[in-house]
């Protein structure tokens, strides 16, 4: 089974910049997408799988959507939880033996003035992931805007009390993989370097791969013996993100 994950920074835009070709020639069984930027009405046509839009109230803001070849059993969007729920930012998609959440994580913004909003989102996404995990493994992807350890960025000192570096942000990751979750990419690359998923458009960062690796695939920890691969597709352009991908036996 081949799960693939991407922020594509304004799907409308990625589109044009060889989304459907990608799609097709990686042909997963799930595509999760974050920062769609779209109302479903504005929506693309994705041939061969189902559809699920979770979109902001904000026109042109957040937003994401779930491809899936197979129906699952249910779907849900958001937390459940009124102050969290106006950014298109969860969806929950159960099937027969785990559930697929995609997750588009707040970013903390310049300056931080998003920092302390931040962890209350932190703490209700993990009660969220942590209250399904009772119930059967979990699968959680997508842009969760922190670059958990010094090796998953370019210039960590720099960037230290930087929006997706700061010590809270990291230290809501290791709360969350404390909680009973594993970071896919990393059990099976524990050290290696020059990772990212990430490039800003500025200083032609991405041509000197000065990245962050922020975008993941995390799995119940049982459901590790079951992962076969975790990649980052640094090779795929189309957005400031490059999808990440997993196959699970």
């Amino acid at each position: 089974m081949k799960l693939v994950s991407w922020n594509v920074n304004g799907l409308r835009a990625c589109v044009g910049k060889g989304f459907f070709e990608f799609l097709a020639a990686e042909n997963p069984d799930m595509m999760c997408l974050q920062e769609t930027k779209l109302q479903p009405e504005q929506a693309p046509q994705v041939d061969g799988y189902r559809e699920y839009w979770c979109s902001a109230e904000k026109k042109g803001y957040s937003g994401t959507a779930l491809f899936t070849k197979s129906e699952p059993l249910s779907v849900s969007f958001g937390l459940g939880i009124e102050e969290h729920d106006h950014e298109g930012r969860v969806i929950t998609a159960e099937y027969e033996d785990f559930y697929l959440v995609t997750v588009y994580t707040p970013n903390s913004q310049d300056g931080l003035k998003r920092l302390d909003y931040r962890m209350q989102w932190e703490d209700a996404f993990r009660g969220h992931l942590c209250a399904l995990d009772q119930k059967k493994p979990v699968v959680v992807c997508g842009d969760m805007n922190v670059a958990h350890e010094e090796i998953d960025l370019k210039n960590p000192k720099t960037n230290r009390r930087n929006a997706g570096f700061t010590d809270e942000e990291r230290g809501k990751m290791t709360e969350l993989l404390g909680a009973g979750f594993a970071d896919t990419f990393r059990r099976l690359h524990p050290g290696l370097e020059g990772a990212y998923s990430w490039w800003s458009y500025r200083f032609h960062a991405r041509e000197k791969n000065a990245g962050w690796r922020i975008d993941y695939f995390l799995v119940s920890e049982r459901l590790m013996p079951r992962v076969k691969d975790a990649r980052i597709l640094s090779d795929v352009f189309g957005s400031d993100h490059c999808p990440v991908l997993l196959e699970l036996e």
